[in-house]
């Protein structure tokens, strides 16, 4: 007998086949009342990456659509199969298919947010299922032999902390490890006092985007019983340190770019949906 199962990703769902296009929503209902409305019966299918529910042009008639993506392809096809036709909270059937419009982006994906890590590993795993532990924090500063050191003018002082975290799925016996760097360039005259609360936060930031790192190397797979197993991807150019070396591996990357493309990486949709609006 066949066993049907569903992978999982720490990424941003971006494949039509996890998106779901919902129409005919009555206007008589207000924005927020849709969307908890929508919520409530969609997060029942699993776990849900985005809704959205937006007005319907000043064209068409008056009411409103909504988006929908899974992080599973299947679980979009159930709810979409369930809940199209179907009146839900509203005294009219609504439409649901899944989306046709082209992602050209689809090939570049993209890690999700920390927060939605942690809500996506949450859901399949609960909250003891998984864990993280520092393997090396460490003050990159000053670490001219290892390439790091960059240009600062006299009055600037470059801080740069890189982090290795471990993360360990207890209940499965699997762990990996994600290396996260973070920097800024404060003013030599600047406070003592916002200096060390920099440093705080750049230590955070390297922490957090270590296990963000780690996250990406996990594949969630889910079995038709509902049971969930752990698959690791493993990279094998990946050299990571010894937990005692106390070295971190910097690559000649711009961290700012990185971190400016994390604040945008699940907020650069396009939202137009015409495209998938029936004639």
């Amino acid at each position: 007998m066949d066993i049907e199962v569903d992978i999982i990703e720490f990424k941003v769902p971006l494949e039509n086949n996890k998106t779901i296009f919902i129409w005919d929503i009555q206007p008589t209902f207000t924005e927020a009342y849709i969307y908890e409305s929508l919520w409530s019966v969609y997060s029942a299918f699993g776990d849900l990456y985005l809704l959205k529910v937006c007005p319907n042009a000043t064209v068409a008639e008056p009411g409103f659509y909504a988006l929908v993506k899974f992080y599973s392809s299947a679980q979009a096809s159930k709810a979409q199969r369930a809940t199209d036709k179907q009146c839900l909270f509203q005294s009219s059937p609504l439409k649901v298919r899944l989306s046709t419009k082209q992602n050209l982006s689809f090939y570049n994906s993209k890690p999700l947010s920390l927060s939605k890590c942690h809500n996506l590993a949450n859901h399949y795993l609960g909250f003891g299922g998984w864990t993280t532990r520092i393997v090396t924090l460490k003050d990159l500063s000053n670490c001219t032999d290892a390439g790091c050191q960059e240009e600062t003018g006299h009055q600037d002082v470059l801080l740069k902390y890189g982090c290795i975290m471990e993360l360990s799925f207890p209940h499965h016996g699997v762990n990996c490890q994600g290396v996260g760097v973070a920097e800024e360039v404060l003013d030599s005259d600047q406070d003592p006092e916002e200096k060390l609360r920099k440093r705080g936060a750049l230590m955070k930031r390297a922490k957090d985007k270590a296990v963000g790192v780690a996250f990406e190397k996990v594949l969630l797979i889910i079995l038709g019983n509902g049971k969930v197993a752990i698959e690791i991807k493993c990279d094998p150019d990946e050299i990571l340190p010894e937990e005692n070396s106390g070295v971190i591996k910097v690559n000649d990357i711009s961290w700012t770019e990185i971190e400016g493309a994390d604040s945008n990486a699940e907020e650069d949709f396009l939202w137009d949906f015409t495209e998938d609006l029936p004639h």
